[in-house]
C-alpha cells in the first residue's frame, strides 16, 4: 500500500496558525500519512516583491513542523525553474518517490480557479484533490465539484491571512495569537515585516 501524502503549497509569507491547524486537521481526519507543506518561490498569480527570501520562509515552516511528526516542509520547487507550476512538482515528487500516492490540498477559492491551471486536467487525472471550506465570493464550476477525484472535506474554517499578519506587524500590532510561539519568535529576532 501507497503511502499517502496530502500537499499543501503556499508562499507561507509567514506561515502562521490557520495553516498549522489546517494541515493538522487534515492529516488526523483525511487519511492522510502525512501532509507536506510545500514553500513555493514564486506563484505565477502572485507579486514577487513582498516575498521573504525562500530559505526564510523555509525555514518558518520547518520551525512550524517541528513539533508535528505528521506534517513536514518541502522545499522541492526551489530546484525548478521559475515561474513554477504544480504540474511540474508534481511530476518530480512521483519521480523521486514512487511509492508515494501525492493528493493536492486546496482551499473552495482556489478550486474556482483551478481549470486556469497550466495542465489542470492531467493533475485531475492523476491525483486526488482535497478541498477544505473557504468564504469566497462566485460559485465552483459543477462539473468540478462533482468530479470523483475531487473530495469536498470538512475542516475547520480559518479566515487569517498572511497579508492582514504582514500589515499589523507593520503596524506594529501584537499577532503573536496568530502565529505558532517558534514562527514569531523567528520573524521577531529577524526583524521581518516591519
Amino acid at each position: 500500500m501507497k503511502k499517502k501524502i496530502g500537499l499543501f503549497f503556499g508562499t507561507f509569507n509567514p506561515v502562521h496558525i490557520g495553516h498549522l491547524i489546517l494541515a493538522n486537521h487534515l492529516q488526523q481526519y483525511g487519511e492522510l500519512d502525512e501532509v507536506w507543506l510545500v514553500v513555493t518561490p514564486h506563484n505565477p498569480f502572485k507579486k514577487k516583491s513582498s516575498l521573504l527570501n525562500n530559505h526564510h520562509r523555509y525555514d518558518m515552516v520547518w520551525q512550524l513542523c517541528e513539533d508535528y511528526p505528521n506534517l513536514r516542509p518541502s522545499d522541492i520547487e526551489f530546484n525548478l525553474p521559475q515561474p513554477n507550476y504544480t504540474s511540474h512538482t508534481l511530476v518530480q515528487l512521483e519521480e523521486k518517490y514512487p511509492d508515494y500516492k501525492f493528493s493536492l490540498i486546496m482551499g473552495e477559492d482556489n478550486l474556482k480557479s483551478f481549470p486556469k491551471w497550466k495542465n489542470f486536467e492531467v493533475i485531475l487525472e492523476r491525483h486526488e484533490i482535497i478541498v477544505y471550506p473557504r468564504f469566497s465570493e462566485g460559485e465552483t464550476d459543477g462539473v468540478l465539484k462533482d468530479h470523483p477525484h475531487i473530495r469536498l472535506v470538512d475542516a475547520p474554517r480559518i479566515e487569517i491571512s498572511s497579508t492582514f499578519i504582514r500589515n499589523a506587524i507593520k503596524e506594529g500590532k501584537d499577532v503573536r495569537p496568530l502565529l505558532p510561539e517558534k514562527v514569531w519568535r523567528y520573524i521577531d529576532e529577524m526583524n521581518f515585516y516591519r
